[in-house]
């Protein structure tokens, strides 16, 4: 079984080891941090209860700081490879989405991915509803290009009175058993992905995180 839940202190070093197996962009444990301490309600991680309880997937998420309209931001998504075409990376996102909405009031959110992360992109954009606002040049450190994407939470469940509903949405990522999953219908994006989806390094191409390493001097700073 896989427990969609928050993340505690004691998730973090875990949550950064998914990141490095997951992911070129990396951040220092001060960045963690400083995520959860100013925004607890918006980490959330996916544990994996079958003997370790070991966390398999993590949402890193936001607020931005200082903005006219409130609104949240996706710092890094990343699920392992060992539990891709599950569904967990949109049941994520959808968490940290719903919090947004309901502690914060956030009118949208935000996230880039890389130009070249089709697999990504299509989560994002067909099962989450996100829709390309800009491409930023040069965003990554290698220099690729990033789309930079938002969707629109003023239509969200919370923002038309729906508790009940936003409280059984949530309540609904609670878990969901991975057993046999590889002879089930796939029902979401991530499931729709192309079979190259991930590469032979093992690297699952649905995550994604904001990186300017090459653009600043201290890695995972503060963007």
């Amino acid at each position: 079984m896989v427990n969609i839940r928050r993340a505690t202190m004691e998730d973090l070093l875990e949550m950064q080891a998914c990141n490095l197996a997951c992911l070129p962009e990396n951040y220092q444990m001060k960045y963690y941090f400083y995520h959860i301490l100013s925004w607890p309600q918006l980490l959330y991680v996916a544990e994996d209860q079958g003997g370790k309880n070991k966390i398999v997937g993590y949402v890193l998420a936001k607020m931005e700081e200082d903005a006219e309209t409130s609104h949240g931001h996706i710092t890094s998504l990343a699920v392992l490879r060992s539990h891709r075409k599950l569904g967990i990376a949109t049941r994520l996102m959808r968490a940290a989405e719903h919090d947004m909405v309901e502690c914060f009031g956030a009118e949208y959110v935000s996230l880039h991915v890389r130009k070249s992360n089709r697999a990504a992109f299509h989560l994002y954009s067909e099962t989450l509803g996100f829709k390309v606002h800009d491409i930023e040049k040069k965003y990554y450190a290698d220099d690729e290009d990033a789309y930079d994407m938002r969707k629109d939470l003023r239509s969200h469940p919370c923002k038309r009175g729906g508790k009940g509903l936003t409280d059984s949405l949530a309540s609904g990522v609670g878990s969901l058993s991975i057993e046999g999953a590889s002879d089930s219908t796939p029902s979401n994006a991530d499931d729709h992905a192309p079979s190259n989806a991930a590469g032979d390094s093992g690297v699952d191409q649905y995550a994604e995180g904001d990186d300017r390493r090459g653009k600043r001097s201290t890695r995972g700073g503060r963007r």
